[in-house]
């Protein structure tokens, strides 16, 4: 005792003496957290948003296809998530990349004739938002830049300019279907470009490439040596008549880490499982970027083991019938949102291909007392309880969002309200005067045919030349 307080009482040499410099509490935040913006929560939350108390609610703003209750998991999805829990094996800790049984079963659904993959190829991530988190991250430095389309997903900027990545947008042509302009896209090129992301089906246009314009993304990239982020969380969700092509099927030199999952096809995006698909045939991405990803995805030590082990049974089992009924809602949404939106003045309907969602051009000229897009998306809630998101939210503005997954019913009902807010507000006097005949007099459950025959096509037309958001 009295050695070891002699010990104690031993005076330790300055050289040793850790000098504490503050004297006050200084605690602030990081780099990371002063510049991480989601401009989609930072706009709502300026937003004046006052539903009318006598007009139920209709939110046309969440890309949650399960917040309406009309669109359910399959009960194939239910049941295996059932056996994986009550089977016991996956209460635990797995690789940080996913079980490999997990892993294989999305190789095999993700494969095509021209780009098979194999479980080494895959990582399992918590989403497909972590799955494009990790891809920026291991792609580009703070200071290079990653190419974002416009309008687009405003996570992109979130997830890149958090790290210190810059994001450069190019334009989609709403007047080509939304097409990306590629001449556009290639002057965003530059020394500092580390990836191009290319989101097909598209949010929030709900765009379908075609084969053709695909191959002309990939030429762009090839010529540049520029890889490829392909946010594919919508694939195979195309309305009939459409097709979708896999971006990495059609590609055998440009290299593409494709990112996917059961969010929005399987209608689970509470389950959080997504994945990144690595095709690369090629061997251009060097050994340290597939270490790369693998040590990124340990930071949070992956995903979901439950639904790990439901996953080749989900994305084996179920049925082709529910994939079609899914669609099919949507697609009838999207044609009579377009049907009665397309006869409003000032207001020009992009008809999707696919996806969830549409793009609603707005003449701001026809409606002189609001001076933004997010004017009149207040305006719209407070009067008629309908919220949609405004073009600000993808960087583009004089046009706002709607969501395609709510209630039938609920979809024709908010789009009639819409074309009444539009016409009680529009600049000319003659048309406020057709909202007598044309709202009022309407039955909400009548055919969309029986609906008010004129169109605006004029308008349209016009559109894209005389407005350049």
């Amino acid at each position: 005792m009295i050695a070891r307080e002699d010990k104690m009482n031993e005076v330790v040499p300055k050289s040793k003496v850790i000098r504490r410099t503050r004297t006050t509490w200084n605690v602030s935040p990081s780099f990371m957290a002063k510049n991480t913006f989601n401009p989609i929560r930072s706009i709502i939350e300026t937003m004046n948003l006052s539903p009318n108390p006598d007009k139920k609610m209709i939110a046309l703003s969440i890309g949650d296809p399960t917040v309406f209750g009309n669109l359910r998991p399959a009960e194939t999805i239910i049941q295996a998530v059932i056996h994986a829990v009550s089977s016991g094996k996956y209460n635990g800790y797995t690789m940080s990349t996913g079980y490999e049984e997990a892993r294989e079963a999305v190789a095999k659904y993700s494969s095509t004739p021209t780009a098979p993959v194999s479980a080494q190829d895959v990582i399992l991530c918590s989403g497909c938002s972590c799955a494009l988190d990790i891809c920026i991250s291991v792609l580009a430095n703070p200071g290079q830049n990653v190419l974002v389309p416009r309008p687009g997903f405003g996570l992109y900027k979130t997830l890149a300019e958090g790290l210190g990545i810059k994001t450069k947008p190019y334009r989609l042509q709403p007047e080509n279907n939304w097409e990306i302009d590629l001449i556009d896209l290639e002057l965003a090129i530059d020394e500092q470009t580390a990836a191009i992301i290319v989101n097909n089906p598209s949010n929030p246009c709900g765009s379908v490439f075609s084969k053709t314009h695909l191959e002309r993304i990939l030429q762009l990239a090839e010529k540049h040596c520029i890889p490829i982020i392909a946010d594919e969380i919508y694939e195979h969700f195309v309305f009939p008549g459409q097709t979708y092509y896999p971006l990495a099927s059609l590609s055998e030199k440009v290299p593409i880490l494709s990112c996917s999952g059961l969010t929005k096809r399987f209608l689970v995006p509470g389950w959080r499982m997504g994945w990144i698909v690595i095709n690369d045939r090629q061997n251009i991405f060097t050994p340290e970027i597939r270490k790369g990803l693998q040590t990124l995805s340990q930071r949070i030590i992956g995903s979901s083991t439950i639904i790990q082990g439901a996953l080749p049974a989900i994305l084996a089992n179920t049925p082709q019938s529910f994939y079609d009924d899914t669609i099919n809602q949507v697609k009838e949404n999207a044609e009579v949102s377009y049907s009665i939106l397309s006869t409003v003045p000032g207001l020009c309907p992009v008809m999707p291909s696919g996806a969830m969602y549409m793009m609603v051009g707005v003449d701001m000229h026809k409606f002189p007392k609001f001076q933004t897009d997010l004017d009149l998306v207040e305006a719209l809630v407070t009067e008629q309880s309908v919220f949609c998101l405004p073009g600000k939210c993808f960087d583009f503005p004089n046009y706002f969002r709607i969501v395609l997954t709510v209630p039938g019913e609920l979809m024709k009902e908010a789009c009639f309200r819409i074309r009444e807010f539009c016409l009680l507000h529009h600049r000319n006097n003659q048309v406020k005067l057709q909202i007598d005949t044309s709202i009022h007099s309407l039955n909400y459950k009548k055919d969309i045919s029986a609906i008010i025959s004129e169109k605006n096509t004029d308008f349209c037309d016009n559109y894209y030349e005389e407005l350049e958001p």
